[in-house]
């Protein structure tokens, strides 16, 4: 029997709602706007495209939204002067430098330049610590969107054996953090992994964030389990023309899993809209404002 396409634009949308909802209480009651800052160091088409709908996201859900945008020729001390100057804007909650970063400017150190309590990429070197022991911090968008949903679709999470393949920084690590708060059992799986197909079997969620079109196949997949495809790839068709494939193959996949996340639709909407859940986080916590629970 076939698995069922997991709506990621669905579920972003109602989350954010609930960011407009809460925005709203935070003016009407606090005087508060959440404010998101994004930075946009050259001319990258994607990064335009994806920074031109953060912005929308973020005026939508009535939040204040500013774009700065630099030349690509621009010097590491030019973004770093730049980062040094939202630190200080009390209307600016949350940083947001978009990547990648040209070649003469160090990423680490941009990055680092963030005040991690407006670093909601959840990037920042103090941030990744604070992750990786337990402590409260501010989580990678695309992650904290998967684990949501993850417990929004399944419930409870403990005992359940969960397989990442990948493990980056921005995702395959911090998602490996949020299984393991769960009560997850958690493989951290790679390229390299040995008998990759087999560990991937085992998993009731196998989270795909290897960069790799297509890689894992169907008969990767145990029957019945959840998969999370984080991969976006593009790939060439007939005529010259592409078009985005995931990590996983998805028509494979969806005879053998309960439900799959597609490329596109699946986790790209919840990156942004976990961005806005950032954005508020970080607001309430400079000002040290709890949020009512039924908003």
């Amino acid at each position: 029997m076939a698995g069922q396409k997991i709506d990621g634009k669905q579920f972003a949308e109602s989350v954010r709602e609930r960011v407009a909802r809460q925005v709203d209480y935070l003016q009407s009651e606090h005087k508060l706007k959440p404010g998101l800052a994004v930075v946009l160091v050259g001319e990258d088409p994607a990064s335009q495209v994806y920074v031109r709908n953060k912005n929308t996201a973020t005026l939508k859900a009535g939040m204040k939204s500013e774009e700065i945008r630099l030349e690509a020729s621009a010097s590491q001390e030019e973004v770093l002067e730049v980062v040094r100057k939202l630190n200080e804007d009390s209307s600016i909650h949350g940083i947001l430098v978009q990547l990648p970063l040209p070649p003469q400017v160090d990423e680490t150190a941009v990055i680092n330049a963030i005040d991690p309590a407006k670093d909601v990429d959840g990037f920042h070197v103090i941030n990744t610590g604070r992750q990786a022991v337990g402590l409260d911090a501010m989580m990678p968008c695309t992650p904290l969107g998967c684990i949501t949903l993850l417990k929004e679709r399944l419930g409870d999470l403990s005992g359940l054996n969960a397989v990442v393949v990948g493990r980056s920084n921005i995702v395959g690590k911090p998602m490996a953090s949020l299984l393991l708060a769960e009560s997850c059992t958690v493989t951290i799986a790679h390229s390299r992994t040995k008998d990759l197909p087999e560990v991937c079997k085992r998993a009731d969620i196998l989270v795909a964030a290897v960069g790799r079109p297509e890689m894992i196949r169907g008969d990767w997949i145990k029957p019945g389990a959840t998969v999370i495809d984080v991969g976006i790839n593009r790939v060439n068709v007939d005529g010259g023309k592409t078009r985005l494939v995931g990590d996983v193959n998805f028509e494979e996949a969806i005879a053998i899993a309960e439900g799959v996340t597609p490329v596109p639709g699946g986790v790209g909407p919840m990156t942004i809209a976990f961005l806005l859940v950032n954005t508020v986080t970080a607001a309430c916590r400079a000002h040290n404002i709890q949020l009512p629970e039924d908003i």
